[in-house]
């Protein structure tokens, strides 16, 4: 039978397009909350025998991890064949150690919660920066999408005589990956972080970049401080207002305004997470990542 996909609120753009690359059937997850807070969650569907993929990016996750946990565990409960967790950005990556004594290393802790109600987990370009993996703390199979190719094949269609600048030295693999797509040279911002909005990035030797229109490119755009400073290094130097591209547009407060601001080209970002700067869609690689795990499962 057809895998059938509920979704939570807010991702619908994105699951009917899963919907649509699987050849699959869509389901309404209902969610109430009731006055005290508590959440009463119901499957509208017979998922009986039935692979079910429940659909959530995990953006500003506290508000969604709970109701997500009971929906995969209702569809085992109800006789479901597997449950998978597409989350195309997957949350609670980045406390990946005890960075100060007492604190939880929530990871480690939201892996195991998961790995508990779903057979298997599919996000895009996850944040493992001290894992090498997610096998490391998931304890269910798991693929890992990479945005690059998407990314590298807007570039080329939309770039003329494109130059690609990482945020960071950790960058430098990423940004080599959409380089390999877009054919294009590349260099890396070398940053100083200070605090959360206190970063400094400045352009390493600038002779090669001349007649080159600059693409920033950045994983997880939160603050936007980086991006806006490597705005403002870009400028300093004479080169045109820069193209800045983010996978997941997180965009905490008032920051996609500030990066507005900055002056830049054009700001997008992949569909991982819902924002009016979505630009490059990643439903098409995700699904068949999905899809491999749904064969995979089934040997």
């Amino acid at each position: 039978m057809k895998p059938l996909i509920f979704h939570l609120s807010g991702d619908e753009a994105f699951a009917e397009g899963l919907v649509r690359a699987l050849r699959a059937e869509r389901a309404t997850l209902q969610l109430h909350r009731f006055p005290d807070g508590e959440s009463l969650v119901r499957l509208d569907a017979d998922v009986t025998g039935r692979t079910v993929v429940l659909m959530a990016s995990l953006a500003q996750p506290d508000a969604k991890a709970l109701p997500l946990l009971f929906a995969a565990d209702a569809a085992r409960d109800l006789g479901a064949t597997r449950v998978l967790l597409a989350a195309p950005y997957l949350a609670y990556l980045r406390q990946d150690r005890r960075f100060n004594t007492g604190e939880a290393i929530t990871s480690r802790t939201f892996a195991a919660l998961v790995s508990t109600v779903f057979d298997g987990v599919v996000t895009v370009d996850p944040h493992l920066h001290r894992y090498h993996s997610l096998g490391e703390i998931y304890r269910v199979p798991t693929r890992a999408v990479q945005s690059a190719p998407v990314i590298a094949a807007w570039v080329a269609a939309n770039v003329e005589r494109p130059v690609l600048i990482g945020p960071d030295a950790e960058s430098e693999q990423w940004v080599q990956e959409v380089v390999r797509g877009a054919d294009a040279p590349f260099t890396v911002l070398q940053k100083i972080r200070r605090g959360d909005k206190d970063v400094e990035v400045s352009l390493p030797d600038t002779s090669a970049l001349a007649g080159r229109q600059p693409v920033l490119i950045d994983d997880i755009v939160s603050s936007a401080r980086t991006m806006i400073q490597a705005i403002a290094s870009v400028r300093r130097v004479g080169l045109p207002p820069p193209v800045c591209i983010g996978v997941h547009a997180l965009f905490a407060a008032d920051a996609y305004d500030a990066l507005l601001a900055a002056g830049p080209q054009r700001v997008l970002t992949c569909d991982t997470v819902p924002h009016a700067s979505n630009g490059i869609s990643v439903v098409e690689p995700l699904a068949a990542a999905v899809q491999d795990l749904i064969e995979a499962s089934a040997t």
